[in-house]
C-alpha cells in the first residue's frame, strides 16, 4: 500500500500536521479569545460586587468615566469590598492594556500586507477581518483540501449517518473537527445572510429553510455553514467568488 501511495494511487488518508511556525501563527487569535472572555468576567464580576450595595453605574466598567464614577460611589462600599473592587479593576485594566496592544499589531500585519489570504478573505461583503483571521490560521492557510469532503470533515461539519438492516437513522453532524473554525463559521452563515442577499448561497437557505420553523432554521444554518466553508476554499484555492456573492467597494 505504501508503494501505491508513492505511486499516486488513493489507497488511505493522509494526516496533515502543521508545522512548528503554522503551530506558532494560531497563538494570537486564541490568546486574544481568552482575554477576551477573561476581560468580560472581570467586568461582570465588578457589576456584580456593585449591586450587592445597590450600585449600578450609568457608565461602562473600565471605561474613560470609571474612574470618576467610582471615586464619587466608593464611599458607600465597605472598605474590604472596596479593596477587592480595586484589584479586579487593575486586572481589567491590564488585560485591556494587552487586548488592544495585540489588536494594534494584527491590524499592522495586514495593513503591511503580510497576511495575503485574510486580505483576500476580507475583500468578500459579511467576513470581518477577525473572522478571517481565525478562518486562516486554523484551517485554510496550512490544510490542503483534495475535494469537498475532506474539508467538511475537518471542520466536523461531516453528517454521519447510522444504517443497521432496515434502520437508517441521520445522526446530525459528526462535530469531530475544529470547533473553533465550526462555530464560526455558523456565525458567519447568519451573517451571510444578512450581507449577501442576493448570493446563490442565501438564496438557496431562503428556499429551503427560510419559511420553516426555529428549529429548521437552526438545521438549514449549519447546512449553510458547510457550504459557506466549500465556497470560501474554493475562493481562496482557486480565485472563484461565490456565485452572486459581492466584494466590498475599494477603500
Amino acid at each position: 500500500m505504501l508503494l501505491r501511495h508513492h505511486r499516486g494511487e488513493r489507497v488511505w488518508s493522509v494526516l496533515y500536521e502543521p508545522t512548528p511556525e503554522d503551530e506558532d501563527a494560531r497563538r494570537t487569535h486564541r490568546e486574544l479569545g481568552r482575554l477576551t472572555q477573561e476581560r468580560t468576567s472581570h467586568t461582570n464580576r465588578i457589576s456584580s460586587l456593585l449591586v450587592l450595595h445597590n450600585l449600578r453605574p450609568n457608565v461602562i466598567i473600565g471605561g474613560r468615566d470609571w474612574a470618576r464614577w467610582w471615586e464619587r460611589h466608593c464611599e458607600q462600599v465597605p472598605p474590604i469590598l472596596r479593596a477587592e473592587i480595586e484589584r479586579e479593576s487593575a486586572r481589567l485594566t491590564l488585560v485591556k492594556q494587552q487586548v488592544k496592544a495585540m489588536e494594534v499589531e494584527r491590524r499592522q500585519e495586514m495593513a503591511n500586507g503580510k497576511q495575503p489570504l485574510v486580505a483576500q478573505l476580507v475583500l468578500l461583503r459579511a467576513i470581518g477581518p477577525k473572522g478571517a483571521w481565525v478562518l486562516v490560521k486554523e484551517v485554510f492557510g496550512w490544510r490542503r483540501f483534495a475535494n469537498r469532503r475532506e474539508l467538511a470533515g475537518c471542520l466536523g461539519l461531516a453528517p454521519t449517518p447510522y444504517a443497521s438492516g432496515s434502520s437508517q437513522i441521520e445522526q446530525g453532524i459528526s462535530k469531530a473537527g475544529n470547533k473553533r473554525a465550526r462555530a464560526l463559521l455558523v456565525e458567519q452563515a447568519w451573517s451571510w445572510l444578512r450581507w449577501q442577499p442576493g448570493s446563490a448561497l442565501t438564496e438557496w437557505f431562503n428556499r429551503r429553510f427560510a419559511a420553516g420553523g426555529k428549529r429548521m432554521r437552526r438545521v438549514g444554518i449549519v447546512a449553510l455553514a458547510r457550504k459557506l466553508a466549500i465556497a470560501l476554499w474554493r475562493y481562496l484555492q482557486y480565485g472563484e467568488i461565490p456565485a452572486g456573492a459581492s466584494l466590498k467597494p475599494a477603500a
